[in-house]
């Protein structure tokens, strides 16, 4: 059978959840993390690796708290997202702060591995259905060698993605006979009244409703994927100015952008199953009580890999 792995993006430094590793928070009765859970429901649907996408200064925590144990449970890779980790040539502008984005994160792993992959993000549960099916669209479905990128995508309703403890953002998604037509990544989206508000980027306010199907950063790619990234990452560089500051290279843009030009086609594989994460300090409580809710319907056991 075809090879798969996992790939964790596990950077984020976590300015929203009080400067603490928010990855790294416990949730479950054994001290397990967010992250224990997804990897559990990857196994299970048949991945075959687990790649981290760390920053170095989070490596001896990070190895302590989930990389040693679950190394024991299926083969573990890490690679290293860095503010300067940039092509030959390039230079952090001065103020820069943070690294460059999910796309430049996925870059880091370009040589790591040879098979298609799923990527996903370090504090977001996704539940078991997602993994399920893009494992098995991976497996018997996507065509590596194909002109166009063929590449899938867990698609959530966005009723189903927000926080009771603030705004998210979101890449909310127009599909058309189970394609993604477009994804447009949707900011401060929160409930207001009967229905949701949200904004775009320059935050002029947007409509948007809570059956839309959105993504999670939960996507399905071929490897020679990488390549585009490789390709793309410079001219993303070239195309900003002195302000961009804060810009980033982001997966959803560069797929969107891929999907318009004709050179990928997404299939968007749904799913019902209730995200929940710890995106706000506040999360943490509920997510402890959602991780015990499932304990209690038999989806986990009370020690997950016991």
């Amino acid at each position: 059978m075809k090879e798969t792995a996992l790939v964790i993006m596990a950077a984020g430094i976590g300015s929203r959840f009080g400067g603490g590793i928010k990855q790294l928070a416990p949730v479950g009765p054994n001290g397990e993390i967010i992250m224990d859970y997804s990897i559990h429901d990857a196994i299970e649907a048949g991945f075959n690796k687990v790649v981290f996408i760390i920053r170095k200064d989070l490596e001896k925590d990070f190895k302590e708290i989930i990389g040693g144990r679950i190394a024991k449970q299926i083969p573990v890779i890490y690679a290293y997202q860095e503010l300067d980790a940039l092509p030959e040539g390039y230079f952090v502008p001065e103020g820069r702060k943070k690294p460059w984005g999910t796309g430049q994160a996925v870059l880091m792993i370009k040589g790591l591995i040879d098979c298609p992959f799923l990527v996903i993000n370090a504090d977001d549960y996704y539940g078991k259905e997602g993994f399920k099916r893009i494992h098995d669209y991976m497996v018997n479905e996507m065509k590596d060698d194909a002109d166009v990128y063929d590449i899938c995508m867990g698609g959530f309703v966005l009723e189903n993605t927000l926080s009771d403890n603030g705004s998210v953002t979101r890449g909310v998604c127009h599909v058309e006979n189970g394609f993604l037509k477009n994804v447009t990544e949707t900011y401060d989206i929160r409930r207001s009244g009967d229905g949701l508000a949200a904004a775009d980027e320059a935050g002029n306010p947007v409509s948007v409703q809570a059956d839309q199907p959105v993504s999670m950063n939960m996507w399905g790619l071929p490897v020679r994927f990488l390549e585009e990234l490789e390709h793309g990452f410079p001219k993303f560089l070239d195309g900003l100015k002195p302000e961009d500051i804060k810009a980033e290279y982001l997966l959803p843009k560069i797929i969107d952008d891929l999907v318009q030009e004709g050179k990928a086609k997404v299939r968007v594989l749904d799913t019902p199953d209730k995200w929940f994460g710890v995106t706000y300090q506040e999360d943490k409580q509920a997510v402890v009580d959602a991780i015990r809710g499932l304990i209690r319907d038999g989806v986990y056991k009370e020690k997950l890999f016991g």
